[in-house]
């Protein structure tokens, strides 16, 4: 392991003060001179109790943004990782589990590394409020490509319910995270995006009348992308509005802390997580028959 550095992401739109995990990283070097030992092992502890493994940050395989202990994130630097020797490593190791191998390849991606994770049968991710030519300007269905799962949303962002509310923003601005002129503008790009989602969904699915009706629709649209996976997240399929994590917090906000209001093995009789889970089925067998 690298002592004494964390690691990290560089700033970017979403977290202009960039972001420091807290965490260790191997040691590249540490990691070839003694076989890949620790990053099979860790592979095959994971993939020992599941049909599938999502690998948070895959461009870490690439390189990663390493922070000196005490230094801010911005002061921080790339390190490269030997890609295609843990890509193969990764491919191999999924074969023999049987396991599909999700990569989450949102925020800043290397130049070619998407093409490289398709290569080995790795897929992308790809999010509804991220999947936009430029703001308000939403991809059409069949631009979604083949090769990456579809989602409403990940942990880390607002569920629509709170994207629509703008609960992150909120947020960010309770906890200066951003300063006013940031707030301002994020607010009024934030508005064009509610407006170009909506006006993407009526144009598939009709007059929405309200949120709900908004976020049922929404979901039958990533449902019905090319997509060979398609994720909802909980706080979605229940129209939550809090998100469980907020990036670049450790304090302030309740990360991983938030609660259902129902027990677990409730949770899809909720009548709202039923309907839409349903919807979810119709889409994707109509996307199947299209597709076919």
């Amino acid at each position: 392991m690298l002592a004494g550095l964390k690691v990290g992401a560089p700033p970017d739109i979403l977290n202009r003060a960039g972001q420091d995990w807290g965490i260790c990283a191997f040691s590249p070097e540490g990691l070839k001179r003694n076989g890949y030992r620790a990053f099979i092992e860790m592979l095959r502890a994971n993939l020992a109790h599941a049909g599938g493994l999502r690998i948070d940050h895959v461009m870490g395989l690439r390189r990663l943004w390493l922070i000196p202990q005490g230094a801010k994130p911005s002061e921080g630097a790339y390190l490269n990782y030997p890609l295609e020797d843990l890509l193969r490593l990764l491919a191999l190791e999924s074969v023999r589990h049987q396991a599909i191998i999700l990569g989450e390849d949102l925020g800043t991606v290397p130049d070619g590394l998407r093409e490289q994770l398709a290569a080995k049968a790795v897929l992308g991710m790809r999010v509804l409020p991220f999947e936009q030519t430029q703001p308000g300007h939403f991809k059409p269905i069949l631009d979604w490509p083949d090769n990456a799962l579809a989602t409403t949303g990940t942990h880390d962002l607002a569920p629509l319910a709170g994207w629509l509310e703008n609960r992150d923003i909120d947020w960010s601005h309770r906890l200066q995270l951003i300063d006013a002129a940031t707030e301002l503008h994020w607010r009024h790009e934030r508005q064009k995006e509610h407006d170009g989602l909506r006006r993407t969904l009526e144009a598939n699915y009709g007059t929405l009348p309200n949120n709900d009706a908004l976020i049922d629709a929404a979901i039958r649209y990533v449902g019905h992308t090319r997509a060979p996976l398609v994720l909802v997240p909980l706080e979605d399929l229940l129209g939550c509005d809090e998100q469980p994590n907020l990036p670049g917090t450790t304090s302030g906000h309740p990360n991983w802390r938030r609660r259902f209001a129902r027990p677990v093995r409730e949770l899809l009789d909720d009548e709202d997580a039923a309907r839409r889970l349903e919807l979810l089925a119709q889409a994707r067998e109509q996307a199947w028959e299209r597709d076919r």
